[in-house]
């Protein structure tokens, strides 16, 4: 069974569309470690190499993936148990409507930035 939430997600201009979300973070299948470098369509503008053993730059990587990816960026750079881990830090550095979106499509975010 997904994780995923059957409850309708928000919609806003400044947030995914549901589709562009991956059902089950099982999906999230991405590096843990070594050099990750984006392609132009996710970070256009400056910083495209991030060494996931910085924890900065790991944050910065995520950050860039959940603000400006699709379906399949977010499945091939995400790790799911990173994301989790890191969720507490990543939630506040996104906008309200990013961050709803995955915290109903994916209550265990929400759960683990409330503990």
């Amino acid at each position: 069974m997904a994780e995923g939430s059957s409850t309708p997600l928000a919609s806003s201009r400044w947030a995914p569309a549901a589709d562009q979300l991956p059902r089950d973070l099982a999906e999230l299948a991405g590096p843990v470690h070594g050099a990750v470098t984006l392609p132009l369509h996710l970070a256009w503008s400056g910083l495209q190499t991030f060494d996931l053993g910085d924890e900065k730059l790991l944050l910065g990587m995520y950050r860039i993936v959940l603000l400006n990816g699709r379906h399949e960026d977010c499945a091939h750079y995400l790790d799911a148990n990173l994301l989790v881990s890191r969720w507490p830090v990543l939630r506040e550095m996104l906008g309200r409507g990013v961050r709803t979106v995955w915290e109903q499509r994916f209550p265990r975010l929400r759960r683990v930035a409330d503990a």
